[in-house]
């Protein structure tokens, strides 16, 4: 289905993989957020990607590989506790950086020497991947899919964000894949595994208490690799992103002229004279609203969004982490 003769609507994973095949792009779901996805061994189709986003070209991106055997096919040197990562939480939510061998070039890589791979869980990824595997024959081929958004943007969790979000921009040949909601609703864990210790680069849904029981290593917080979602200010709406406390929230009394929005659990109440966009119960499902409320922000042309974090505990960490990015101005 064609939508104002820009993005095409579809849901059969076999057209996304001939698209992906013939140099296209295609937004495509996860179990995280969308990723706009592009041949990783197609330079062109991946500069494609960097011109959409308008993301630096030093910025590495996430190559999608089927399973765990494909670590072989585009790493130089794998760690055994990556090895251990992977069967644990592969397919799933988790990135993993290993040292990069000649099939990973710089335009996939930002000149590191190092690439970063995952296997999502989301059937539909599987499946193009699976579809594209068969189309060009190369069992560990990879899709680049960093998030489906413009650089530094809210990162997209349904087909319809894409399509907010890229109409005028992509090609009217190019193609949402349409999987629902992501379920998770956060980005991928990225786990540096190019030194003696795994090294969290980003937070998600598996945690630094599951990188320590699988690997019995105490992952380091610092590194120097480069990687998606890490700068200070990220996944940022139009509307200012303030981060608050309960108690200060409840002794706030906006203006007039105000228009401001609460982003907190269902414990906290809404003060009078704002706009709650989200009242989630749990941390994940925290996690699963984040993105969607925050585009919900923009789209009631609020100018403020008050929000009260949740504790650290499973995904909350990666929720705070996704905030305080978003407020960082």
């Amino acid at each position: 289905m064609r939508l104002n003769g820009l993005m095409q609507l579809i849901t059969d994973p076999r057209v996304a993989a001939v698209r992906l095949r013939d140099g296209g792009l295609v937004a495509v779901p996860t179990e995280t957020v969308y990723g706009l996805a592009a041949r990783a061994d197609d330079p062109h189709a991946v500069a494609r990607i960097y011109a959409a986003k308008g993301r630096p070209a030093d910025h590495p991106l996430i190559v999608h590989v089927a399973n765990a055997l494909a670590l072989d096919e585009w790493a130089a040197i794998i760690p055994e506790y990556a090895h251990s990562l992977a069967a644990e939480f592969w397919p799933g939510p988790m990135t993993l950086v290993v040292k990069r061998n000649e099939r990973a070039g710089d335009y996939i890589t930002g000149g590191q020497d190092s690439v970063a791979l995952r296997v999502s869980s989301h059937h539909l990824m599987d499946e193009t991947l699976r579809a594209l595997i068969t189309l060009t024959n190369d069992p560990a081929i990879g899709i680049a899919a960093p998030s489906a958004n413009r650089f530094g943007k809210v990162s997209p969790t349904s087909a319809q964000h894409v399509l907010d979000e890229f109409t005028g921009i992509i090609n009217d040949d190019d193609l949402v894949l349409d999987g629902g909601e992501s379920s998770v609703g956060v980005e991928s864990t990225i786990i540096d595994c190019t030194d003696d210790i795994p090294r969290l680069l980003r937070a998600g849904a598996i945690t630094l208490d599951d990188i320590e029981r699988v690997t019995g290593l105490v992952p380091g917080m610092t590194s120097t690799v480069r990687a998606s979602g890490t700068l200070d200010s990220h996944y940022a709406p139009t509307a200012e992103v303030v981060i608050t406390d309960a108690a200060s929230l409840a002794a706030t009394h906006p203006t007039d002229e105000a228009r401001v929005g609460v982003l907190a659990l269902a414990a906290v109440a809404t003060p009078e004279g704002m706009v709650r966009l989200s009242a989630p119960m749990t941390n994940d499902d925290y996690a699963h609203v984040l993105y969607a409320a925050l585009r919900e922000a923009d789209a009631l042309c609020l100018t403020t969004v008050l929000a009260v974090l949740p504790d650290e505990t499973g995904l909350g960490y990666a929720v705070i982490d996704r905030l305080r990015r978003a407020a960082h101005r």
